[in-house]
């Protein structure tokens, strides 16, 4: 008989590389911390498991960390996710208390040569530090997905020209930004980016202007996704998109009309004048947004009797309550008896939120022949 493989008997005898897969596994972050006490061979292994993701909830976590790298200045390399999230009132009694300066928590971002996920939800006193890690030549030469939101005493928006060249980043892949606002003036800088990686692009609760939001997606190479949310009752009140309309947004978007693929715009009062015309959105397979956006409301004006869906469109939701405008329930219903024509490659009509749909247009979609699914939300 042949003799049996010896398998190791402890832990440390195994490979790095199976110890490291056993250790990202391991959850609990004092577990990780006590095997780095082990010895040395499996602090060096657990170590970087360890910080690989970061979560920053107290300003103080912050402060010693900063200390921490200032004796180990490797240990920001390992480090590929990071969330900074605490409230104003933790950082004001802090920062009094240690007598430090802000900056050294943005300097500690910018240790971190390897970060790719970057989540952001701090007081805004910590902009304008946080920002400067933006204005090139990038420190995150790696960053791939990052989330802003800067809190303001007041509960306003918070100025977005502070980290405006977040969108010049080069690897940067995906986007979110909450709660802030963009005057017309845009992007000031003479030399402005282009062919960034930016794919997908999230504007939660913000008060951006038209115009600078067209100026800002001329930089995407590829843009494929687009949310863009806000209440039924902005507050404070919007000044920036205060006059907005749909078709204005709809046009900020036309740098992208050749690769977008989705379409998420849930701004309720963004108003619509005119029918949207998107066939020149070749890419885009699903779009989201209110009927009286889509058609526009009723005026004393003739009206043409179609929007121009984009031709690949397969999933349209409209938010409800729909056909509350009768003009606009006509042409909606005109829309479902069309979409042979208008929309061909359709597959879901999505009607989402609490309302009831009038009963002539689920007559007209219960008579539609064209084969697309039907969904309440």
């Amino acid at each position: 008989m042949g003799s049996l493989p010896i398998f190791p008997r402890r832990l440390d005898e195994l490979p790095d590389e199976i110890l490291i897969q056993i250790l990202e596994n391991v959850s609990a972050q004092h577990d990780l911390s006590a095997t780095c006490l082990v010895n040395r061979r499996m602090n060096h292994v657990a170590d970087p498991v360890l910080y690989k993701s970061i979560l920053f909830c107290e300003p103080k976590h912050h402060f010693n960390f900063s200390e921490s790298l200032v004796k180990r200045p490797r240990r920001g390399s390992v480090i590929q996710d990071i969330r900074l999230e605490y409230p104003s009132s933790e950082l004001s009694d802090f920062i009094f208390a240690k007598e430090s300066r802000i900056d050294g928590f943005s300097h500690t971002i910018s240790t971190m040569s390897n970060l790719e996920s970057l989540e952001i939800s701090v007081p805004e006193s910590l902009c304008h530090g946080i920002g400067t890690l933006f204005n090139g030549p990038f420190d995150l030469a790696c960053l791939k997905t990052c989330s802003l939101f800067y809190q303001r005493e007041d509960g306003g928006y918070w100025d977005l020209k502070e980290n405006i060249h977040i969108f010049c980043h080069p690897t940067l892949e995906s986007l979110t930004i909450t709660r802030a606002k963009l005057d017309e003036k845009g992007f000031e800088s003479i030399e402005q980016p282009s062919e960034t990686a930016l794919a997908k692009l999230r504007l939660i609760e913000c008060d951006i202007n038209d115009e600078a939001l067209s100026e800002l997606l001329l930089f995407p190479d590829c843009l494929k996704e687009i949310t863009i949310n806000h209440t039924e009752e902005p507050s404070p009140p919007l000044e920036e998109s205060a006059d907005a309309t749909m078709h204005d947004y709809i046009l900020a978007l036309s740098s992208a009309q050749e690769t977008l693929e989705y379409i998420s715009i849930n701004f309720p009062t963004l108003g619509g004048h005119k029918a949207l015309r998107l066939r020149k959105f070749v890419e885009l397979k699903e779009l989201h947004l209110r009927d009286y956006q889509l058609f526009g409301k009723s005026s004393s004006s003739p009206r043409m009797h179609s929007v121009g869906l984009p031709p690949e469109l397969e999933i349209l939701k409209l938010w409800n309550p729909i056909g509350g405008d009768e003009g606009v329930a006509e042409l909606l219903c005109y829309e479902i008896e069309n979409l042979g024509v208008m929309a061909r490659n359709l597959k879901k009509f999505i009607i989402e939120g609490e309302g009831k749909v009038p009963e002539k247009i689920l007559d007209v979609i219960q008579a539609s022949k064209e084969p697309f699914e039907l969904e309440f939300r």
